[in-house]
């Protein structure tokens, strides 16, 4: 077998092995079980896999749980980039704002699991802290493109940002008291006031 079809095969393995594990964290995840409860032994188990092989792909289960939360991350940034890079901000923003919805209640355990070790374990909340961080920048750039000046702009789009996750977290994640279609017409009616309203 020609070495480029070994390599190719052996990081296709790689990339199953990897999916194996995050799939079967975000299921025990759903299941109802802790983030601090699991264990690599269970998990590696609910994967079909090893304890040993659980470590020729992950540090721990800290760097597991962040590489799923990366994954899910990177839903949401191309969900909102419609707004950040879209034309019709109003319209844009709405459709953003939906699918960001949508994206925390699909995946609520594992965004509660690493919202939740964020609180307590730093490297958990520095990593949550510069992937939200992406979010205020890439809208601080919308903001100002709409008109805001630079440093009013870093604070609006930091204090929206933050609300969206501490609000998508209380109800998604932690089973708020509001339905659905009423928490994203607060979401829009919020950040249409912020961004378009004159002052």
């Amino acid at each position: 077998m020609p070495i480029l079809s070994k390599r190719t095969e052996s990081a296709e393995r790689r990339r199953e092995a990897e999916a194996s594990f995050l799939a079967a964290t975000e299921s025990l995840l759903a299941e109802g079980a802790s983030y601090a409860d699991l264990s690599v032994e269970r998990i590696a188990a609910a994967a079909g896999r090893s304890r040993t092989a659980f470590y020729l792909y992950f540090r721990d289960k800290r760097e597991l749980l962040m590489r799923a939360t990366q994954t899910v991350a990177e839903l949401l940034y191309r969900e909102a980039d419609g707004w950040w890079s879209g034309g019709d901000g109003r319209r844009d923003l709405r459709t953003a704002m939906a699918d960001v919805v949508a994206t925390y209640r699909e995946h609520a355990p594992l965004l509660r699991a690493v919202i939740e070790a964020s609180a307590y374990d730093e490297e958990v909340g520095t990593f949550w802290r510069e992937l939200t961080g992406r979010f205020i920048d890439a809208t601080e750039r919308r903001l100002v493109e709409e008109g805001d000046e630079p440093g009013h702009a870093a604070a609006k789009a930091f204090a929206l940002v933050w609300m969206l996750e501490r609000a998508c977290y209380q109800q998604v994640v932690r089973g708020g008291r509001v339905d659905d279609p009423e928490l994203l017409d607060a979401f829009v009616e919020i950040w249409e006031r912020a961004i378009y309203s004159p002052a």
